[in-house]
């Protein structure tokens, strides 16, 4: 199967640096993070992202993303079933 490249249409806007060094890019992005790469002198990309907390980044590192992956796909394949409280309850005495 050939290789298509799709183009998409990009959106040139014109704005203006405000005196302390701010641009708007619309209410849309409001409160997002973004990363900003300078290409050049006066050329920057900016992109949208997604910040992980210091705190939470263990949850996407080894071993801990293979078990929360393995308890999800579990959960999605077993159906959760009663739990027998009485039993239960003698376990733990």
């Amino acid at each position: 199967m050939p290789y298509t490249l799709k183009e998409e249409k990009m959106q040139t806007q014109i704005k203006t640096i405000g005196t302390s060094g701010q641009i708007s890019l619309g209410k849309e992005y409001a409160g997002r993070h973004v990363i900003i790469e300078e290409i050049e002198a006066g050329v920057w990309l900016i992109k949208t992202a997604s910040i992980i907390p210091d705190s939470e980044m263990w949850i996407h590192e080894e071993p801990a993303k293979s078990r929360i992956d393995r308890a999800i796909k579990y959960s999605e394949e077993n159906r959760p079933s009663e739990s027998d409280l009485r039993e239960l309850s003698g376990k733990i005495r």
